[in-house]
């Protein structure tokens, strides 16, 4: 195989970013076997690390892990622009590229469009020294207050640890400080001893080039592992139920997904397709270079125009090599895309010529592709944690529905040796912020060996996972042999749950956060909360559409004609939004009254309570059959999708029909300071659909303390 270099970036043409593909379990008919492996997890950032002389942190109640005592963990990062190249199937051959991303030692220089992932255990302190090596960017330091909401400062950055519980202030994980090209600056995060292990992720979150910077694969999973076994005082961690009695771990693999909606350009110039600059011209002639230069190439309809294909871990349909028939695998999926929905099944791949059209498999042909070849039945799952939090009913499912910042830990058992399909399901209008469906998406293949056949994978699944759980004390052994043993109860909507399965596993012992009662809530003030874009009507002398949160579900007219929810504004960095009490429980009721998104808060994580749809219908229920919501009813999360079947601007004051109400509660502890809630359609929240929250010590009469000076 002829190999390219550039920049450093050592690439197989014939598959581009994806260093060869893999070889068939059976030979494929019409194409050669090809072969070697395609698909590896991120490469571990290394780190200096030192032990910790113990914890200052109180114990948290007995529902909560025990505290661990941790280490000092030093890590360098690096922004810079990096040359490389990324698999164009539809072309034949790979893109050039020229995109921002991070460098250092532990970046695959094959696959640099992906970060390297940090891993750091309850207790640790985390020092990240963030250096910019960007070129100078002067938008950075002349943006005027009235203009925070255009896109700029593309070469500033910052860094975000998402769904990490840590102060939002200071030089922790703090997202209103800007980092400017030529400056360091090191993040220290404190990770509590009693954090709960789990999926998280990290990326940039400097306002104004949020979009651009993670559309550019400046994304890293940042994974918290635990070795705390459940006892009789405390719930323990999830990653030891999923090690032998020996301490063998099953199989582990990261997904990170991206969406890169890298363009060529034309003398620095994105190229259109017509004279009023519309529509992007998304071809690459030899010798162009695919960049991300402006906030054209985010929006409604330009993922699907663009022809690009979600990468994972930089590769694009990468092979998953070395699965087992009958063996347990933990799969950590990170949504680090910026619009698309991802909804992840796994089906056996027909392999009559496979390797032939693969090569040259376009985006636009996936869905026919998938419908002709990924026709096996879909491979049953269990998921166990979302948004890096275990929960304490599993889900058995054969798809689970993923937006922007999104993660979801899978326990996957392929039933019988072959190749399998990746699929990335269709989607419904109301599950994309452009209200258009999705087609059929390839993410990738697993190659699976073996010689026997597995009739029930989840099952199987369970019977491993209580092997494993003989390991702890007896009477907790016990305690947890039977949960994941439990049977599903008849659901009151005609028995139905997500699959059709007796199986009804739970995670007891392994949830960090107990539920949050009425009791706690009832006498706080509710937080309302409406996403909205209000878009200018005709003759008005603004052009740009206004991205908006509301606090409040009333609609008014505006000044301009517009109709809104009352209050709405885009953001304002000097005002506190949400001022909250530390110690204190809120509920939270979130809308959107135009098209569907994703809301986003930082530090402390939020509980669903329901999730009402517009025919009344409480669709967080496990047999609600609603798509995005099935089973979220108790289910913790940092990220979640408020759903709207709204496509129009609002046309009076009456309250609009179409929206679903999502209800959640959250606890405000620990941490006190400011931070931001957001959609995380990141070019939304670079155009203002943000707020300012801060938590304040309390006054002792139920209000907020004043500053002492």
């Amino acid at each position: 195989m002829k190999n390219v270099y550039l920049i450093g970036v050592l690439l197989p043409l014939a598959l581009g970013a994806a260093p060869a593909a893999m070889a068939a379990t059976a030979p494929a008919k019409g194409g050669a076997e090809p072969a070697g492996e395609a698909f590896g997890n991120p490469p571990l950032l290394n780190n200096s690390a030192s032990p910790r002389a113990g914890s200052l942190l109180l114990r948290q109640p007995q529902a909560a892990p025990r505290p661990h005592a941790g280490q000092v963990r030093n890590y360098d990062l690096f922004v810079a622009f990096t040359g490389g190249y990324i698999r164009n199937p539809a072309q034949g051959r790979p893109d050039p590229v020229r995109l921002r991303s991070y460098r250092g030692t532990d970046v695959d220089p094959n696959h640099p469009y992906v970060a390297p992932t940090i891993e750091a255990t309850p207790g640790d302190t985390v020092r990240i020294k963030l250096q910019n090596q960007l070129p100078p960017d002067p938008d950075c330091n002349t943006q005027a207050s009235a203009d925070i909401n255009n896109p700029h400062c593309f070469n500033g950055t910052n860094l975000h640890s998402h769904g990490v519980w840590v102060s939002p202030t200071g030089n922790s994980d703090n997202v209103l400080v800007s980092i400017n090209p030529g400056v360091a600056f090191e993040y220290e995060y404190n990770i509590p001893a009693d954090h709960p292990a789990g999926t998280f992720w990290y990326h940039p979150h400097r306002h104004g080039s949020t979009a651009l910077q993670v559309g550019s694969g400046m994304a890293g999973a940042l994974i918290i592992r635990g070795d705390r076994p459940p006892t009789r005082e405390a719930n323990g961690d999830l990653d030891t139920l999923l090690k032998s009695p020996k301490g063998v771990a099953m199989t582990e693999r990261v997904l990170l997904f991206e969406q890169i909606p890298y363009a060529c350009t034309k003398d620095g110039k994105l190229k259109y397709l017509d004279p009023d600059k519309k529509t992007i011209d998304w071809s690459c002639a030899p010798g162009e270079v695919g960049e991300i230069v402006s906030y054209d190439q985010f929006g409604p309809g330009t993922w699907e125009q663009s022809g690009r294909f979600t990468t994972v871990n930089g590769r694009v349909r990468p092979i998953f090599a070395n699965a087992k028939v009958g063996e347990t695998e933990r799969w950590r999926l990170i949504h680090g895309g910026v619009r698309s929905p991802i909804t992840v099944e796994f089906r056996k791949l027909d392999v009559t010529d496979f390797f032939q059209r693969e090569k040259t498999l376009s985006s636009a042909e996936q869905d026919r592709f998938a419908k002709e070849r990924c026709t096996g039945q879909p491979v049953p799952y269990i998921l166990a944690a979302a948004d890096g939090l275990t929960m304490t009913e599993g889900q058995v499912r054969t798809s689970v529905p993923m937006q922007p910042g999104y993660r979801d830990d899978l326990l996957v058992n392929f039933p019988e040796p072959g190749i399998y399909c990746v699929v990335n399901k269709p989607s419904a209008a109301n599950a994309s912020p452009d209200q258009t469906a999705t087609s059929t998406g390839v993410l990738g293949f697993v190659r699976v060996r073996g010689d026997r056949v597995v009739k029930d994978p989840v099952k199987e699944i369970i019977r491993q996972l209580s092997v494993n759980a003989t390991k702890y004390a007896p009477a907790v052994a016990k305690e947890v042999i039977g949960d994941l043993n439990a049977r599903c109860p008849e659901k009151a909507m005609g028995g139905k749950t997500m699959v059709d399965t007796p199986y009804c596993p739970r995670f007891t012992r392994f949830t960090a956060h107990p539920p949050i009662t009425e009791h706690e809530v009832v006498h706080q003030p509710k937080q309302e909360l409406v996403f909205y874009i209000n878009i200018p009507p005709k003759g008005a002398t603004r052009t740009n559409p206004l991205f908006q949160v509301s606090n409040s579900f009333e609609v008014v007219q505006n000044p301009d004609g517009t109709y809104g929810p009352k209050g709405a504004s885009a953001y304002q960095p000097g005002v506190v939004d949400r001022p909250v009490v530390l110690g204190t429980a809120q509920q939270w009721e979130l809308q959107s009254y135009f098209v569907s998104h994703p809301f986003h808060i930082h530090v402390n994580p939020f509980q669903v309570v329901s999730i009402i749809g517009p025919d009344g219908r409480d669709v967080s229920e496990a047999g609600s059959g609603d798509p995005d919501y099935a089973g979220m009813k108790g289910v913790w999360k940092d990220t979640i999708w408020v759903k709207s079947d709204i496509s129009q601007p609002l046309s009076s004051t009456e309250p609009p029909k179409g929206t679903y109400k999502v209800t959640v509660r959250t606890r405000y502890e620990r941490f006190i300071g400011e931070y931001v809630l957001h959609c995380h359609i990141l070019d939304h929240e670079d155009q203002g659909m943000m707020q300012n929250v801060s938590i304040g010590v309390p006054d002792g009469r139920g209000g907020l303390a004043g500053a002492h000076h």
